[in-house]
């Protein structure tokens, strides 16, 4: 496909380090520490100025507080206490979430230039750059909120960074890697018009159109292209064929760093743009927030926004989002359907608001053809895919769940260890014989049975049993840890971790794939 000058509205605010707090680039400072024993060396001045402030509000240390002193650029000190770091439950997200409530504060005291101080990086591995990453969480601005006005709204000039160091090197990564974050935000959160499947494919080939960028593309579209390709999506996509607007799309990336490949990351995204259950509508006012339904296939196009800005070496990525609408009306899929899956597995439909599996199985097909062909291939699904991952890890957690070879290789605990690390949590889940033995055919008719006709919040192992049955009907039982060919597969569901609603979404698992896969390879 022709790259096109991108027409994309992004999102980012410059980054600038600095050694002075009273840099006057800058018109506040926002101050994260766990105790005022943390302001040492340049910034001891701020330790008296705390202490001062303390003595007439106590309540100071456990929540943000403004504190007028000419020690610092603008006047205004933001005073964002982290709480604990020394605990057994305490983590790296205190620090990401200090920097955001302190940002905020700082916006709603005026200030367009906030200039950060975080010096904790000695408590966890990544402090300074899930400091920053949280700051820039608080200045996200939504895609219609910036498509709406003549010059894109901003809600600050840029962000400081105060380090007596060279931190060149933690800004381009930052840089990197909320580049890429918003625009999953732009993707998973926008409305199901703005980011109805052509319109997401439009945003992409804009995303990646410039003559720089990294990142090749394909998007396939086209009912009858689906129904030869990928049968399942097409049963989905069925409803939308003659509604122009909601036409699906799969849209295919590709991205190749300089130097010999190492490893091979191939991930399947689920995009369903708006889930009305299908035939299995959903009732009862649950439906509202089905837009966030998309969040898996935004997180990947994310993914290939940081590796476009960041470009790791050695290392090969390709993504495919598979982009739907799950409607209802007269040309709907409807539970008993038996569809033959591109692996050749008959599948019959047991609930039509299982959609994502559908969406997502033979794609995941055609990635695992591909990975055969691949240096040290590894693949993964990402999906807000069942409410029960919620029930099951709480709604901050992406539940990470491998096959053999995955779980062989450790890689699920690898990503729990690195999405720590990252502010981005994951928590291990596993795939065992009950769950293969429950998505088996029950008949003579059908190989393999789509879902239950119970929500998955209301089914033992709703979020696993998913998982084996995208390995049954994508042919990837046939490369488990007893084949000649092994591959690894590992299925992420982050319906918890994907952000509230309303609110914005988090990217999620652009932070921990990131972590485990890439910053390792950038010079």
């Amino acid at each position: 496909m022709n790259k096109t000058k991108s027409e994309c509205v992004m999102a980012e605010v410059p980054l600038v380090s600095t050694s002075s707090l009273t840099d006057e680039t800058f018109d506040c400072v926002v101050l994260l520490i766990s105790s005022v024993e943390d302001c040492t060396g340049p910034l001891a001045v701020l330790k008296t100025v705390i202490n001062d402030y303390v003595k007439v509000d106590s309540g100071a240390s456990s929540s943000v507080s403004v504190i007028v002193t000419s020690e610092v650029c603008g006047m205004r000190l933001i005073y964002s206490p982290t709480g604990p770091l020394n605990r057994d439950e305490d983590d790296v997200r205190r620090i990401y979430d200090a920097a955001e409530a302190g940002i905020k504060r700082a916006l709603s005291a005026g200030s367009k230039k906030p200039l950060l101080v975080s010096p904790m990086a000695h408590s966890f591995a990544d402090a300074d750059l899930c400091a920053i990453l949280g700051a820039l969480h608080a200045l996200y601005v939504p895609l219609e909120i910036r498509e709406a006005t003549p010059i894109p709204k901003k809600k600050a000039d840029v962000l400081g960074w105060w380090s007596i160091n060279d931190a060149s090197s933690l800004l381009r990564r930052a840089s990197g890697l909320e580049a890429g974050r918003n625009a999953a935000r732009d993707i998973g959160g926008s409305d199901p018009e703005r980011m109805a499947p052509p319109r997401v494919s439009e945003y992409v080939e804009a995303l990646f159109g410039g003559e720089d960028s990294s990142v090749s593309i394909e998007v396939i579209e086209g009912h009858e292209n689906f129904v030869r390709e990928y049968p399942l999506l097409a049963a989905v996509d069925r409803a939308c064929r003659d509604v122009e607007r909601h036409k699906g799309r799969v849209i295919w990336l590709t991205y190749q760093g300089s130097g010999e490949v190492k490893e091979t990351v191939m991930i399947v995204g689920k995009g369903v743009c708006y889930d009305t259950g299908g035939a299995d509508i959903k009732a009862g006012g649950v439906m509202a927030g089905m837009h966030r339904d998309k969040c898996g296939a935004a997180a990947v196009a994310g993914f290939f926004k940081m590796l476009d800005v960041l470009k790791p070496s050695e290392l090969k990525v390709v993504g495919a989002m598979c982009m739907v609408r799950n409607s209802v009306g007269s040309e709907c899929y409807v539970a008993d359907e038996i569809i033959t899956s591109r692996a050749g597995c008959r599948v019959r439909v047991g609930n039509t608001d299982a959609e994502g599996r559908m969406a997502m199985t033979d794609v995941l097909c055609h990635m695992k053809e591909k990975a055969l062909l691949e240096i040290k291939p590894k693949l993964f699904t990402w999906a807000t895919l069942t409410g029960h991952a919620i029930i099951a890890h709480g709604s901050k957690y992406s539940a990470v769940m491998g096959n053999g070879p995955s779980c062989m290789a450790e890689l699920p605990e690898q990503l729990i260890r690195d999405g720590r690390d990252m502010a981005e949590p994951c928590a291990l889940s596993t795939i065992v014989r009950e769950d293969y033995t429950f998505a088996k055919g029950k008949s003579e008719y059908e190989d393999v049975l789509q879902c239950n006709n119970q929500p998955s919040s209301r089914t033992p192992r709703g979020h696993q049993f998913p998982a084996a049955f995208m390995i049954l009907a994508s042919g990837l039982k046939q490369h488990g840890k007893d084949s000649a060919k092994p591959l690894s597969y590992t299925h992420v569901d982050v319906a918890g971790s994907s952000g509230p609603f309303p609110g914005i979404p988090t990217a999620a698992p652009v932070l921990a794939f990131a972590k485990t896969f890439v910053l390792h390879h950038l010079d």
